[in-house]
Formats: structure tokens, sequence, C-alpha cells
């Protein structure tokens, strides 16, 4: 039976360097003593922050660096921790660092309950002063949300309470990628090979359907297991989105979790009804997929599969390197450069390995290396993967070099769209390499699997999420079958008459970590928009507006970012024109088939 290897026995190369975070844990120790000072001047200046311009800027650069050091110190933790998430000693780190920031969090939620206690006409003339130019726009929004702000004594009482909060977000990942031991399945081959977060997907791609349900079915066997438990999990922290956002004075969770990036309601409800408008590509494309395969009805075992089991390959880590530098060309010598960077210096850690924390993301922070954590199988999607994440990572480096560190965070409404454009140009560049008709029709199911899962998929959950929230602030509970029956007609809906909704899948939302993000998944969706439109532009020769788009960091509103870039989100149009691409995507493999 082929278990996973350890940590141990992996090759340096392998691994991601956290050396230019820290050293080692000592060098850590000795940085997580300095919180306390840090503390300690930003406390000086309670009271103070309407005594000048020059005071209160003094005050917000104290802020700053704290909030920098919290930020370093956290990076080093949880990667570190992600490394093995069974390792208690990488574990306690965390634990530390979530107790330090809720610390650091009620130390300064003087700060802005005291700013806005300052009257109308001291604080827009503080606005003006040549002192608080780096600032001004900070100040700006946060005088617009004066009426969300509550009072000092509560906004410490929130801050304090923000680690109990975070408790059930901790509980699930624990549960979900620790504590959980899924069945041994036979493989292709008749080895025995135990399910696991990371290969599970491969094992949908299988050419084989009996590997392809056995897997299914013993993955959602183990997650109906544990229903009870994950659904009140995501109650609990449904019911916090609720709970802060009714405490704020929003009229919703989805405008308190929108607010931030000063996104109306309206573009999210936009898009589930742009996409439900738009759902029938979808329907012609599972018809066509179950013609393909000789099927009657798909089940949902059957909807990630290759066409053409022969297509199917197991792509060494260096073609995959080969093939991202080349597809990324277009973007220029100062991209190139920078990607070059992070293969040389180890941004990346490749493998899954015992204990490692499943999926792929970027951390990183304003001090160190954009950072991706991935657990590369050698299939072409985990080739996606690593360009998706290096688009991340990439966004990252640019706005963190491009802006002081208090504008260098990107919003996330705008996260997904660098990573989703690189996959764009992946698909262009393997297309154009391709002469073999079988292997570009395969190229083309690939992409059309992509806007599916990305725009279609990720809607979808949206939807989910949105329908929960709706549930609990009307008074349901969400209980293991509420979210089930939800989550199952959903689905029904979604994939059409052409797919058998096979009953295990009720159980997925127990599995997806993003229903506890808040509101975060629609932002792969309104990304695969935009990069479908980004993408036109790159290959045309128009970097230099994508490039700026990188660069902006926080500089002004997303949507004004996005406009720029020449996608407007306060219309349906990029929404409508992806699913426009996606038909013309799924008409075009139709007609070649017949060919």
């Amino acid at each position: 039976m082929k278990e996973l290897p350890l940590r141990s026995e992996l090759s340096p190369r392998q691994t991601w360097n956290l050396t230019p975070l820290y050293a080692d844990s000592k060098a850590w120790e000795k940085d997580f003593k300095r919180i306390g000072l840090y503390l300690k001047k930003v406390k000086a200046f309670r009271g103070r922050l309407g005594e000048s311009a020059e005071t209160l800027y003094a005050a917000m650069t104290a802020s700053d660096d704290l909030s920098r050091l919290i930020e370093k110190l956290y990076t080093f933790a949880h990667l570190r921790s992600d490394e093995d998430t069974g390792n208690s000693e990488n574990r306690a780190r965390v634990d530390r660092m979530i107790a330090a920031d809720a610390e650091a969090g009620a130390a300064t939620a003087w700060m802005e309950p005291e700013l806005l206690a300052i009257e109308t006409e001291k604080f827009r003339t503080l606005l003006k002063a040549p002192a608080l130019r780096k600032y001004r726009r900070s100040l700006k929004k946060l005088e617009e949300r004066r009426k969300h702000y509550l009072s000092e004594p509560e906004e410490r009482l929130l801050e304090l309470s923000s680690e109990v909060f975070s408790g059930s977000e901790k509980a699930f990942s624990m549960l979900n990628d620790a504590d959980l031991l899924f069945p041994v399945i036979k493989d292709e081959k008749g080895e025995e090979v135990r399910i696991s977060h990371g290969n599970y997907r491969r094992f949908l791609e299988s050419g084989n359907r009996t590997v392809r349900k056995a897997a299914f079915d013993g993955v959602y066997s183990v997650y109906s297991q544990h229903k009870n438990t994950f659904a009140a999990l995501l109650d609990t922290e449904v019911r916090s989105h609720l709970f802060e956002a009714k405490v704020r004075k929003y009229r919703s969770a989805l405008e308190s979790a929108l607010s931030g990036d000063d996104i109306p309601c309206k573009v999210y409800h936009s898009l589930i009804d742009a996409v439900r408008n738009g759902i029938d590509p979808l329907y012609r494309y599972f018809s066509y997929r179950a013609g393909k395969l000789g099927l009657k009805k798909l089940s949902m075992y059957d909807i990630s599969c290759p066409l053409q089991a022969e297509v199917q390959e197991d792509i060494p880590w260096d073609q995959a390197v080969a093939w991202v530098r080349e597809a990324l060309t277009p973007m220029g010598k100062e991209y190139g450069t920078i990607l070059n960077k992070a293969f040389a210096e180890r941004w990346i850690d490749i493998p899954e390995c015992k204990g490692k924390r499943s999926g792929a993301y970027s951390g990183g922070c304003f001090d160190s290396p954009p950072y991706l954590l991935l657990n590369h199988n050698g299939s072409l999607d985990s080739v996606f993967t690593l360009i998706h994440e290096l688009g991340h990572s990439m966004h990252s480096w640019f706005s963190n070099t491009s802006n002081d560190y208090h504008y260098a965070s990107y919003k996330i409404f705008v996260a997904e769209v660098a990573s989703t454009t690189n996959e764009v140009l992946l698909y262009h560049y393997l297309e154009s390499i391709t002469k073999d008709p079988v292997r570009k029709a395969c190229l083309r199911n690939y992409m059309i699997d992509m806007i599916r899962a990305t725009l279609f998929r990720q809607t979808m959950f949206a939807e989910f999420e949105r329908d929960i929230h709706d549930m609990a602030a009307n008074g349901e509970a969400l209980t293991a079958d509420a979210l089930s029956n939800r989550y199952f007609e959903l689905n029904k809906y979604y994939h059409g008459p052409a797919v058998e909704p096979d009953d295990a899948i009720r159980y997925e939302w127990a599995r997806i970590p993003h229903f506890h993000y808040d509101f975060y998944v629609f932002q792969y969706a309104t990304g695969i928009s935009a990069a479908l439109a980004l993408a036109r532009k790159i290959l045309a020769g128009d970097t230099e507006g994508y490039l700026t788009f990188l660069k902006a960091g926080d500089s002004k509103d997303v949507i004004d970012i996005m406009k720029d870039a020449g996608v407007d989100f306060t219309t349906t149009r990029p929404v409508e024109d992806a699913i426009a691409s996606f038909g013309e995507m799924v008409d075009d493999l139709i007609a070649g088939d017949r060919q």
C-alpha cells in the first residue's frame, strides 16, 4: 500500500525556504518578545489623536509597525504549522499568535472610536494637513463608515472575542486536515492506496470509472459520518458573521463582508442572477460529456475525468516549471525576472507529505517572499494550480514592492484576478504548442472545465453561502439535514438534466473550507470573468494596464482599479461575456468532435 512520505524524507529543493522570515525558532521567539514594546508605543498615543496632524501621523505609524510585526510572526508560525498539521509545537506557535493578534487588536481598538469622536469639522481640517497625506485615503474611508463603529469599550470587547469567534474555523481545519482518515481503495493498477485530500482530485480524473466511484463513495462515506459535527461548526461560523453584522448595524452579513472592499451587494446578487440566466451552455456541455463517455447520464464522479483516457499524463515538476515560464513570457521582462526568483529562491513547498495542509495557497507578508504551498501530484490540473498560485504571489510581490506597507495589501475582490489570468495564459500557450487534434480537444475541454469550476461551480457555492446566512438570519437552525438538503437542490439545478444527482453529493458542503471564509468564493467567479478579458489584452501585447493593476495595491477602490484595467463590474457585462466565451468553447468542442 502506498503511503505518503514523511516531511523529513523530502529533498530541501522540494520545500520552501522560510529563513528570509526567521533563521530559526529562536529568532522567532526573540521577535515575539518585541510585541509588548510595540504595544506600549501605540498605547502612548491614547487620548492624543486629535492633538495635531503630526501626532496622528505618529500614532498611525506606530499602529502600522505593530501590525507589520504581528503579520511577520504569524506568517512564519502558520507556514511552519502547515508543513505538518499534526505537529503540536508548530500548532502551539500559531495559537500564541492568534492570542497575540487578539491582544494587539484589543490594545488598538480605541483608535478608531477616538478618531471618530473628533468633531467632524476638526477631523476634516486634520485631513487637509500635509503631514497626513500618506494616511488621507484611509482616514476618508473611516469617516465614511462612521455609523458602523461602536464605542471604545464595545470595540475592545469585540477584539477580545475575536479569538473565540475563530474557534469554529480552527476546529474545522483540525478535523478536516488532521483527524479525518479516508479509506483505502484500489487504483488503476490494482494497487491499494489510501485516499487523501491531495490524491482525491486525481482519482476523480481517472479514466477508470470504478476508481472514480470508489474514491467518491469513500470520501463522502467519511463526511456523512461526521456531518453533524461539520454542521455545528458551520452553523457557529455563520452565526458569528450574523452577530458582527448586527452589532455593526449592517443590514446583512453579506453587506458587512463586502463593505471592506466597498463592493455593493448588487454585484454579488447580479453574479448569481447572470449565471442562472446563462446556465444553458453548461447543460449543453454536460449533455455532450455524457454522450462522449457513453453514458445516459453523468454521475457526479464523471464530471472531472478526461474524455480521452489516453491523454492523461504524469507531468514531471521540471516540465511543469518550463511550461509555466513559457506561458508567462508575454508578461514581459520585469514580470519574468521576479518569476525566476520564485523558483531560484525556494518560495514553493511542492509535494504532498504526511500531515501537510491540504490544497494550495499563496501566503506571505510584507517582509517575506509570497510563499506558495502546493500538493503537486504530476497532473495537468496541478500545473494549472502552480500557475494559479504564482499569480497570487506575483500580485503580492508587485503590490508589496510598489506601495508603502499601509496600502500594500490588495483587496479580496481582486485577489483571484491575477491567478486566473495566469491559468488562461497557460491554456493558450499549451494549445499553441499542441499539434495533435486529440490533445487540442483535451486542452479545450480542460479550459471548459476550468471555467465551469471557477465560474459556475463557485457561483453555486456563493448562492449556497448566501442562502445559509439567510436561513440562519430567519431563525432556521443549520442542521446537517438542512444544509445537505439545500446543497442538494442547488447541485441539481447547477448540473441540470444530464447529470444524475448522486445522493452522496449532499455532503459536499462539509469538505469546502471556503464556507468558513465569510463570502469569499464569489470572487473566483468574478475573477475568471475579468481574467478572460485581461488575457486577451496581454496576448495582444498590451501589458501596461495589467502591470499597473498588479502594482495598485489598495491605492484606490477596487471597482475603480478594475475599471482602469478595462473591466467594469458595476454592470453584468464581464460575467455575460465570460458565459458567452464558455458557450463558444463548448460549441467549438462539439463541432470539432463531429468533423
